[in-house]
């Protein structure tokens, strides 16, 4: 997998985890996400090169990041959980894009009393 390093969001990292604020942690979704609000009555997607908003009337918008070749968004746990609406949630929750992860430590905090056997314990290096 290629990664990237960015000096501004390991400076934005830095204080999220100084400051515990949810504003600063990104969700990354399939610019597909969008594709359901695509010419529904009542909603509106808007951007710039960088950044976009889809919205319902004066009900609902969630303000997005766009990543590189528009392929990725991405918006803050905060605005997700505060801004869209429980009959929305479940739509982004099945657009969410992430790198590889231990499905094990992810079981672990779903569950934390469940007990999971993937290996014997042993020295990193």
């Amino acid at each position: 997998m290629s990664t990237t390093r960015d000096p501004y969001l390991q400076i934005v990292y830095k204080k999220l985890f100084e400051s515990g604020d949810n504003n600063l942690v990104q969700i990354w979704f399939d610019r597909a996400v969008l594709d359901k609000y695509q010419g529904m009555p009542d909603f509106s997607i808007v951007r710039t090169d960088t950044i976009g908003r889809v919205s319902r009337g004066r009900i609902w918008s969630l303000d997005f990041g766009i990543g590189a070749e528009d392929s990725l968004i991405h918006a803050s746990l905060s605005d997700l959980i505060q801004r869209l609406p429980d009959g929305e949630k479940e739509h982004w929750a099945n657009h969410v894009v992430t790198p590889p992860f231990s499905l094990h430590f992810m079981q672990t905090r779903l569950a934390p009393a469940s007990c999971t056997d993937d290996g014997d314990l042993r020295s990193w290096f």
